[in-house]
């Protein structure tokens, strides 16, 4: 597809009757940050947020293309949009993004011709020029290419919502070209942003009351942006730098490789303590053999050996991961080695996925596809160990004494819910008034998905 570029609308257009945006999420964190970044990239053109698609002007559906399940959903929405669309006599407009746009815009246009526009995640911050564009010519079918440097350096400064947690994007793309992963052909390779744009983002963030931030990327731990004295910076000195922000309290960052995981960034892990001890270190296999085939670029003995440092250097980590079972060619013997990696490692969290074969990819074309009977028995038993682990450490967890930070109201009158340094939500009476604080909390119960606390004046929280 080709690119195409407007003039925006002018100040006329702009001012006019409040129109209202739906824009819909799938896949990962990096995706929601997206989305928020849309919403403020058509603020200036009277877009208004509204909670449903039957409410709005312009429909977005921001996609993932990572599980086979995910991409044909939007399919699906996109048939009953096409009905709201009929219903309002054409007068909604639809777009497509993200990276189900970037790798089937030509498709989506075919199989749904009430699509108007096809936009990749690199070009989100054309929308204004592209929505004008349609208006005037609509029908055209308009895309774009990789640029993320273009992308970061036309946003306007964040706005968002107003919570006290936020997403920040500090890394896109993959170099590693895992056999099973569409990243690298719809994000492209991996780019950086410079320190001092990611710093005033943040500060912003701050100054509008986000006291904990999620730093992401497709392998956010391989980020090397532009640093002050114009060499390249590492995660641990960027998170450093965080961490001097009035106000910003907690960091975390996902999605990490093991590849990657440096050791000035393990270091920080142990000394820096706004670094929450949580972190997400997806192995995908704990089989040799299935690592090869992978492309994963180490084993089972790096990645335990890598999970020794961590911990050693801080105590408390709790651990995520993510699993692939079924891959092509996984015997039972290979599925039994993983089962044994997450016995060994324990896990606080974890997202687990049979196989997706995902046109394009190595792996979609390998000998061996396992078959649906099997990989769903295997993802059945991978889980409840995974879910006996995750029950396991929140049960561990009561009878300490953690410092929560509170983010929302929660059900019952008087109640917030926030979340433990190790992303544990919890409930807690009698703090309705804290939401956006930090304060000591005393676990009491754990239930299957978040644990009950009491308030306390302890002074020996986590």
């Amino acid at each position: 597809m080709t690119e195409t570029l407007v003039s925006p609308p002018d100040g006329d257009e702009a001012r006019a009757a409040p129109k209202r945006l739906f824009i819909k999420t799938y896949g990962c964190q990096m995706n929601v940050y997206d989305s928020e970044r849309m919403a403020d990239v058509l603020r200036p053109l009277g877009y208004a947020p509204t909670d449903t698609a039957e409410d709005a002007d312009f429909v977005i559906l921001n996609t993932c293309h990572v599980r086979e399940k995910a991409a044909e959903k939007v399919y699906s929405e996109l048939g009953k949009l096409r009905v709201m669309k009929e219903g309002k006599a054409g007068a909604m407009t639809i777009a497509v993004a993200g990276c189900v746009a970037q790798a089937e815009g030509e498709e989506i246009m075919r199989r749904q011709p009430a699509v108007d526009l096809v936009v990749g995640p690199q070009a989100y911050h054309q929308l204004p020029e592209l929505l004008t564009r349609t208006a005037r010519a609509r029908g055209e079918r308009i895309g774009a290419d990789f640029a993320p440097n273009d992308k970061f350096d036309a946003l306007p400064v964040a706005r968002g919502g107003d919570g006290v947690t936020a997403f920040l994007t500090v890394q896109e793309g993959c170099d590693k070209f895992c056999t099973f992963c569409v990243v690298p052909y719809t994000r492209g390779a991996e780019w950086s942003r410079p320190v001092a744009h990611v710093l005033a983002e943040a500060r912003e963030l701050a100054a509008r009351g986000v006291r904990e931030v999620t730093l992401l990327g497709q392998n956010v731990n391989a980020y090397d942006g532009e640093g002050a004295d114009g060499t390249p910076s590492t995660l641990a000195r960027l998170a450093y730098a965080l961490a001097e922000i009035p106000g910003l309290d907690r960091i975390r960052y996902t999605t990490s490789h093991p590849n990657d995981m440096s050791d000035d960034l393990i270091a920080a892990h142990g000394e820096l303590e706004a670094l929450m001890p949580y972190l997400h270190l997806p192995v995908q296999s704990g089989s040799d053999r299935i690592l090869r085939l992978m492309n994963r670029k180490h084993g089972r003995q790096k990645y335990f050996d890598l999970v020794d440092r961590i911990r050693e250097a801080r105590p408390d980590m709790a651990l995520s991961g993510d699993f692939i079972v079924g891959f092509p060619g996984e015997t039972e013997r290979d599925f039994e080695d993983t089962l044994k990696l997450v016995r060994e490692v324990n896990y606080a969290s974890a997202f687990s996925f049979r196989y997706s074969r995902r046109p394009g990819t190595p792996a979609a074309a390998m000998p061996g596809q396992v078959d649906r009977e099997a990989g769903e028995d295997r993802l059945h038993r991978l889980q409840a160990l995974l879910d006996e682990q995750r029950h396991g450490f929140n049960a561990a967890s009561v009878g300490k004494t953690v410092n929560v930070l509170f983010e929302r109201p929660g059900r019952h009158p008087g109640q917030a819910v926030g979340r433990s340094p190790w992303l544990q939500a919890v409930h807690v009476d009698g703090a309705e008034g804290l939401i956006g604080e930090i304060a000591p909390v005393r676990l009491e119960a754990a239930g299957n998905n978040s644990l009950r606390g009491a308030l306390t004046d302890s002074a020996e929280a986590a």
